[in-house]
């Protein structure tokens, strides 16, 4: 019986944005704010600071989310 990979697109459940800030993706439920902070500061998540405010690209996103998705077993 062939096994069926199941993953989750990120690309359709994330909203059709380039860039995120901080407080959108706390509002997403994606990351908390302190979180992607400490994930930045510690070179885990690349930003982009635009003037104050730190930005996130949804590429970004999705290659963080899909690294810690736990893969379905059959």
């Amino acid at each position: 019986m062939q096994q069926h990979k199941q993953t989750t697109n990120f690309e359709e459940i994330l909203p059709n944005l380039v860039l995120f800030n901080l407080k959108q993706l706390e509002d997403f439920g994606v990351l908390k704010t302190p979180t992607a902070k400490k994930l930045i500061n510690q070179g885990k998540i690349e930003a982009i600071k635009i003037g104050a405010k730190l930005h996130i690209t949804k590429a970004e996103v999705i290659r963080y989310l899909t690294d810690r998705t736990i893969k379905k077993v059959a």
